[in-house]
């Protein structure tokens, strides 16, 4: 058991005080309030970690709906996982929800897993069937006793606790996806599962995210989808885009960055309005909020937000 340095007192204690109040993520994005979220992913070294503390005691005047951690491929950051969204709800105002992803886990691991995190009272989880470690259009292999898809995953977090899930939607379609038809009735099938709300992942057309809800409410389905948005701040995030995610950065977006090469200033500037006005569209569509991919810095995300005249 952690002991708070500063005050002497268990972390898990704390945490677990915290969990009495913690609210649900399905029922606060329901409530009808635009959700505003954050996303952080789990430090390498020491330096990292007060990076991302940094980040996190930046961004948490801005009052978001909740924030989640990221969960490395084959349980490689479960650890820090677990305690830095431990933490988050100890020690802040904040309502975490930690990730949890297929690879590499049998079935037995994944349930230990969701029992530590209702043993330090997280009780939002982001449930995902995770990418090979090769990257997203690599073939997908089962772990030996494992689960091969995320609503196998909803349907075992369902029934391991009370925690209110979250799962992946992609605008574009998966990469696997047969057609984006087909991605649409996997999205619909997590949610039957339990899923109670989905995040995108990013994107850079508002046509794409409005196509993607329009394909799951046809299917009777009112998911609330949170479309996620990052940035590009230059040219090399560009052509890492497609081969990392593969999510299509339009020929526009890559021009009106590119037309100011050589001035980094300028660029991560346009790169900034660009964002801000997907934001824009996004919720002037009707989108139930934002969820900010943050690269566990908070300087592009309070820009956003400046730019959308939203104050802390």
């Amino acid at each position: 058991m952690d002991i708070d340095a500063g005050r002497g007192v268990p972390v898990l204690k704390l945490v677990r005080m915290a969990h009495k109040q913690a609210p649900r993520i399905g029922d606060l994005i329901r409530a009808g309030e635009r959700s505003f979220s954050f996303e952080f992913f789990p430090p390498r070294d020491e330096a990292g970690e007060e990076q991302l503390w940094q980040a996190i005691r930046e961004l948490e005047p801005y009052r978001p709906t909740f924030v989640s951690v990221t969960y490395g491929a084959g349980g490689s950051t479960r650890d820090t996982t677990v305690r830095i969204t431990g933490r988050i709800a100890a020690e802040t105002s904040l309502t975490p929800m930690a990730h949890l992803t297929c690879v590499s886990h049998t079935r037995e691991q994944l349930e230990a897993v969701l029992d530590s995190y209702a043993a330090v009272g997280i009780g939002n989880v982001m449930v995902l069937r995770g990418d090979p470690e090769a990257g997203p259009r690599a073939p997908w292999t089962p772990t030996d006793g494992g689960l091969t898809y995320a609503q196998e995953l909803v349907e075992l977090t369902r029934g391991r606790g009370d925690f209110s899930i979250g799962v992946a939607a992609f605008p574009e379609g998966h990469p696997s996806a047969a057609s984006l038809d087909r991605d649409a009735d996997v999205l619909v099938a997590k949610a039957r599962a339990g899923a109670e709300f989905a995040v995108t992942q990013m994107f850079f057309r508002a046509s794409d995210y409005f196509a993607l809800v329009e394909r799951v409410r046809a299917r009777g389905c009112d998911l609330p989808i949170l479309p996620g948005i990052m940035p590009i701040l230059n040219l090399a995030s560009i052509r890492r885009q497609s081969e990392l995610i593969g999510t299509d950065v339009p020929p526009e977006i890559v021009a009106r960055i590119a037309a100011h090469d050589g001035d980094p200033a300028a660029m991560r500037a346009e790169g900034i309005t660009i964002a801000a006005e997907l934001c824009d569209e996004l919720l002037a569509g009707g989108a139930p909020g934002l969820h900010f991919y943050t690269l566990n810095r908070s300087k592009a995300t309070r820009e956003i937000f400046a730019a959308l005249n939203m104050s802390v």
